[in-house]
């Protein structure tokens, strides 16, 4: 799987490093960073279309998004064929995140994001299902369609 696909296990593997260091890091809530966001979040909440935006959606949202490409890179490695295969994988990785983060300092498992990151495991599974559709109904036509070899007309 690996050697067919080098360039896509590269961006996978570097992805996947981003996720665990985003994920997996000491006292990440209490970096300054998260000050940052939550004045926008509060600025965002100003408008009347927004107020819905808390600090606690945004961050079920961007857990949704930062699993997205890992539903997508996952589909794309195993195939589409074994899109449940995928989906298992980003679902095995949220749950190794989610106990991995009871013995890091600073972090706090939480059962949303169970939800939330297998939310976007799911749409990105979906979303590679559909973009690679076409391709694959064209490759099975072509299939149908080929002559047996060794058989003649």
């Amino acid at each position: 799987m690996f050697h067919r696909h080098p360039f896509l296990s590269l961006v996978t593997f570097a992805y996947l490093g981003f996720v665990a260091w985003l994920t997996l890091t000491p006292d990440l809530a209490q970096r300054d960073e998260w000050g940052l966001v939550l004045r926008v979040v509060d600025r965002l909440q100003r408008y009347d279309e927004l107020s819905w935006l808390t600090y606690d959606r945004a961050e079920a949202l961007a857990n949704v998004a930062l699993f997205v490409p890992v539903g997508l890179f996952f589909l794309l490695l195993v195939g589409t064929r074994f899109w449940w295969v995928a989906f298992g994988l980003g679902i095995a990785m949220t749950v190794a995140i989610e106990t991995a983060q009871r013995s890091i300092p600073g972090r706090v498992p939480d059962p949303r994001d169970l939800l939330t990151n297998t939310a976007g495991t799911v749409i990105g599974v979906v979303v590679g299902v559909v973009l690679t559709a076409p391709a694959a109904v064209r490759r099975a036509r072509r299939r149908r369609e080929a002559p047996v070899r060794g058989s003649r007309p």
